[in-house]
């Protein structure tokens, strides 16, 4: 359980708030929630909210040096003694008048999400309402702007624990310091995010997939070499074992309803009721899905990327997921949300494969190969924690428990969804 801190009232300088210091009762804020928005409050009007994004990638040396900064002012609010804990004993939104809203006036001030100007009202207002979807984009959440347990876990993360996280992740950005490629691609697996990067600029960015706490995506440099149109899928023996085999048991319709065949070692086409499903038989077969971006696990495309990890990222057919807060959700392959955008950008380099191109392929559902004319380097990595270059401080969960801070994810306070434990993706 984490250790409460004494409440103080902040004056200094961090997230996405250009606070007026010193006194002044007028606040001006411009900021990018990193891949979110940018949020600006005017306290002679209503709070308004603006969306955009920042162009600056993840892997850069304006974020290096951002989240540098964001130590110095991470430390001074531990040396402040940090942030007290909040009891939010019913759900908060606009409207409400609650003494809890005071102390959650003060944790918002605390990271420069919210003006002092704001005040100490106990009624949930427009202001807090800001406040609140400021904070909850630079933690990777839906931005409702209404409490839940998921943002009132993210705020009562300490202070030591946030500075520590932005400290473990300046050297992990350290490292890839040295020139990543004039085109490449990240997977944040923390973030569960995409950035693709042209000229030291992100081009595209898309939300994903990435692997369960039990499953892990890993950490690796590649090459993205490939683009496979409506791929057949060959299920992976851990998947077999692990999902399959567990699912028939119970639904043994499924493999025909999701157009999955068994082939044995012969190459010959078995029945599903050839196989005993009460043991281990199935392990022995090859299990095959038809092309089918309706149906088949890897949607419309699979996007190769060679590595001794056997993993690659691809399009889905559930495409709820990119919505939900936390995208832990597959066997260790990045699933991508518009992928019809990821894929132009990876081609356009590619003679012969434009937007038109991609998309009468798309029409045609032919099963058809795209091989890169350049291969694009992707680099897949852990980033629980980053700053941009205009202080803007983001924050995701440590999911995978590599931090070492002891920290428990935000994300273990919330279900995952069933449509992902439904469905047997690598």
């Amino acid at each position: 359980m984490h250790r409460s801190y004494r409440p103080t009232r902040r004056d200094l300088l961090t997230g996405s708030l250009a606070l007026a210091l010193g006194g002044s009762a007028s606040a001006r804020a411009l900021a990018a929630a990193g891949d979110q928005a940018e949020w600006q409050q005017n306290y002679e009007s209503a709070a308004r909210v603006r969306v955009t994004r920042s162009s600056t990638p993840i892997l850069s040396p304006q974020s290096l040096v951002a989240t540098e900064e964001a130590i110095a002012k991470y430390r001074d609010i531990v040396a402040r003694g940090g942030w007290a804990q909040l009891q939010a004993s019913e759900r908060l939104r606009v409207g409400v008048k609650n003494p809890a809203v005071v102390a959650l006036r003060q944790r918002l001030i605390a990271t420069g999400d919210l003006d002092p100007a704001a005040g100490t009202s106990p009624v949930y207002d427009s202001y807090v309402e800001a406040g609140v979807r400021r904070f909850q984009a630079r933690h990777g959440l839906n931005t409702t702007g209404a409490m839940n347990s998921v943002t009132l876990a993210a705020m009562n993360v300490p202070a030591e624990t946030r500075l520590r996280q932005l400290e473990i992740n300046a050297v992990r950005l350290r490292s890839y310091s040295g020139n990543l490629g004039n085109r490449y691609v990240i997977v944040n697996i923390p973030a569960a995010l995409v950035e693709t990067v042209e000229n030291g600029q992100v081009a595209t960015r898309h939300a994903a997939g990435v692997g369960k706490i039990d499953r892990q995506s890993p950490i690796m440099n590649a090459k993205i070499t490939e683009v496979n149109f409506n791929p057949f899928w060959t299920v992976p023996a851990s998947i077999i074992r692990k999902d399959l085999i567990p699912k028939m048991r119970v639904e043994p319709d499924y493999l025909t309803t999701n157009r999955i065949r068994i082939f044995n070692g012969q190459g010959q086409e078995l029945s599903p009721r050839q196989v005993n499903w009460n043991s281990d038989e199935a392990t022995r077969y090859m299990f095959k899905q038809d092309p089918g971006g309706d149906v088949n696990s890897m949607g419309f495309v699979r996007i190769n990327i060679p590595n001794p990890h056997g993993v690659y990222m691809h399009d889905t057919p559930s495409k709820g997921i990119f919505g939900d807060d936390f995208r832990f959700v597959s066997s260790g392959c990045v699933r991508v949300q518009n992928v019809r955008d990821y894929i132009g950008w990876l081609l356009k380099e590619t003679p012969g494969w434009d937007r038109d191109q991609i998309e009468q392929v798309f029409e045609a559902g032919s099963r058809t190969d795209a091989r890169l004319a350049q291969p694009v380097n992707v680099y897949w990595t852990y980033i629980t924690s980053w700053a941009t270059a205009d202080g803007l401080v983001q924050f995701r969960d440590d999911i995978y428990n590599r931090d070492g801070t002891g920290a428990i994810p935000v994300a273990s306070r919330m279900q995952q969804p069933a449509e992902a434990d439904d469905e047997l993706l690598n």
